[in-house]
């Protein structure tokens, strides 16, 4: 049997899609990016928040999920097995012929080139409330109750979807979820992503290509524009850019991202900070952004 290695020509050949996380505060418009999308991409709604209100007028496709078992049994069907897991593992070829089972042939997933998942935040309250009726959430000696060994599990489980999602090859998936602001032991402000245990929320910018904060910044004048933090900032935003196309501060427009993103290179030199040259009239946000 031949090694698979794929050839520098057949690589760049090859069109794969883009992977993100994108967090931002309640009501700042991370839902309604849905709207940015249609036209160019034909996108698939997996709606576990039950909150479409801001795209009721879309005319986008969605599946409603109310528990993690769900959540699990659309990602295998979409991404498809995983044949390096046994069969008691989630993403399993066993789960994938139980997923088909369950929803129908895969097939019905081929016209949708986008994947919106909104939202993370709830993904992880889902899991965590799935975990926590699992045997490693009860101790062996008291048989009580083990916080410890749910949050463990729970940073397993939304890894091995986050995971799931970023092998899917030919699709764009956007992995959509909240920030709050959390105050440290110092009285030091900083933002961090809304989902339940610091494991599961630390190691989810690992996995995926694109880390975006939709965040609400203030010009010099005072006056606010919502925009993407794309890459490394002065205000604590979660954010990172592994194609190396994205300026810090980007547009609020999903669509034409993606067509950044797979655009040429920019030295450098050329890239802007905060968006702008260095006399950039960006501000800090408020705090309460």
């Amino acid at each position: 049997m031949a090694l698979p290695i794929v050839t520098a020509d057949e690589r760049l050949k090859q069109r794969s899609g883009i992977k993100g996380q994108i967090w931002g505060r309640y009501g700042i418009g991370k839902t309604s990016l849905v709207h940015t999308l249609v036209g160019e991409f034909t996108p698939l709604v997996i709606d576990l928040e039950a909150g479409l209100l801001a795209i009721q007028d879309a005319p986008v496709d969605d599946i409603s999920i109310r528990s993690w078992g769900e959540a699990r049994d659309i990602a295998c069907l979409i991404g498809g097995p995983n044949p390096a897991f046994r069969s008691d593992q989630s993403y399993s070829e066993a789960h994938y012929r139980y997923a088909v089972e369950r929803f129908g042939d895969a097939q019905a997933f081929a016209k949708y080139d986008t994947v919106f998942v909104d939202s993370t935040s709830v993904a992880g309250r889902l899991c965590l409330n799935w975990c926590k009726g699992q045997p490693q959430a009860v101790s062996e000696r008291t048989g009580k109750p083990d916080l410890r060994g749910a949050y463990g599990l729970l940073a397993q489980e939304i890894s091995l979807w986050a995971n799931q999602w970023q092998h899917i090859g030919d699709r764009n998936i956007w992995l959509v979820g909240g920030l709050e602001e959390r105050t440290d032991d110092f009285n030091r402000r900083y933002r961090t992503p809304l989902i339940d245990g610091s494991k599961a929320a630390n190691e989810l910018p690992y996995i995926v290509d694109e880390v975006i904060t939709m965040a609400e910044l203030h010009a010099e004048d005072g006056r606010p524009y919502r925009a993407f933090v794309c890459g490394p900032n002065p205000w604590g935003y979660p954010a990172k850019d592994r194609s190396g196309r994205l300026d810090m501060i980007e547009e609020p427009h999903l669509g034409r991202l993606m067509e950044k993103i797979r655009g040429p290179v920019k030295p450098a030199s050329e890239r802007l900070e905060f968006g702008r040259p260095a006399s950039a009239d960006a501000t800090p946000p408020e705090t309460s952004s």
